[in-house]
């Protein structure tokens, strides 16, 4: 049997919270010479523009040669830029999924809200911003296997609403796990730990404790008729990695600072697979925002996963 290999990550890319208008060609002929070596060493924790961070978003994807992406936080702009600088397709209402054309055939894709009315866009009561899941089913060209990919972000402020947003996601992932008996992954920022008092996203999503409430509007869209398996869960793919090819950087949010003894409760970033499985993990990395430059990213991580299509 043909197995693909697919290289996943999650990104929040931090929104462009310092709008300019700097274009993508003026930023990428003003970028400094590859011989020039700061000095000294840079390490100031200060948010620089979008038109400053875009060049190290795309460059560091590219080097890690990802195929497949899942940002949070994106408006409008930045996906135009990233579309132009990592030369790939796009799906999404801005929890968008970026494929590599060249590796992917997008079939077809949808978005929906996470709030009691998940088929118009609205906003969770008590949330911070509004919330969205993006479905994208695609092939391998390569070898024609499908599968589906679910990504979004949670919301920072309001528990109920990630709880809400998960179990939207969760039933959603199981339906297309039984309707197409092929692999579901999820990526997205939680903005909930695996531990703790804001735990309860993740705990639904990996089956620590049961889903919330969702609209009947819902379930009657996508009604899961028959499956006499284990109970559905997503399984955080960190946990399914050799433990030799795991990295020790684990923190996913960071802010715009040094390590600090409070970045270990900030794993909050994730990539799922489904338990009625269809893939192996094979590697887990957190990767960097920060270059000797003294330019970060983003205020998250990047997350890298290497899956197994099977």
């Amino acid at each position: 049997m043909v197995r693909a290999n697919i290289r996943l990550s999650s990104w929040n890319l931090r929104y462009d919270s310092k709008p300019d208008n700097i274009t993508v060609s003026h930023t990428i002929a003003n970028l400094k010479s590859p011989l020039v070596q700061p000095n000294p060493y840079n390490c100031n924790p200060v948010e620089l523009p979008w038109s400053t961070r875009r060049t190290y978003v795309s460059s560091t994807l590219l080097h890690e040669r990802v195929q497949l992406i899942g940002f949070q936080e994106a408006l409008i702009r930045q996906v135009n830029d990233l579309q132009v600088l990592l030369s790939n397709e796009w799906a999404g209402e801005y929890s968008p999924i970026f494929f590599r054309k060249s590796v992917f055939n997008l079939i077809d894709s949808d978005t929906f809200w996470l709030t009691d009315t998940p088929f118009k866009p609205s906003k969770y009561r008590g949330a911070g911003s509004y919330r969205v899941c993006t479905v994208a089913h695609l092939e391998i060209l390569a070898t024609g296997q499908r599968f589906t990919l679910l990504n979004t972000h949670l919301d920072d402020q309001s528990d109920a609403q990630r709880r809400l947003g998960a179990s939207l996601i969760l039933h959603r992932a199981h339906y297309e796990a039984v309707k197409t008996k092929r692999p579901v992954l999820v990526t997205g920022d939680f903005n909930s730990s695996p531990n703790g008092s804001d735990s309860g996203a993740y705990q639904i999503t990996t089956g620590g404790i049961n889903p919330a409430a969702i609209p009947s509007s819902f379930t009657q869209k996508y009604p899961i008729l028959s499956d006499h398996g284990p109970k559905f869960t997503e399984q955080d793919l960190k946990a399914h990695v050799p433990r030799q090819h795991i990295s020790g950087d684990f923190a996913t949010f960071t802010g715009f600072t040094q390590p600090n003894n409070t970045w270990a409760y900030n794993r909050i970033d994730f990539i799922f697979g489904s338990s009625r499985g269809g893939w192996d993990a094979t590697s887990y990395r957190v990767g960097s925002s920060f270059t000797d430059d003294g330019v970060w990213a983003s205020d998250h991580r990047p997350v890298y996963v290497d899956v197994t299509l099977t």
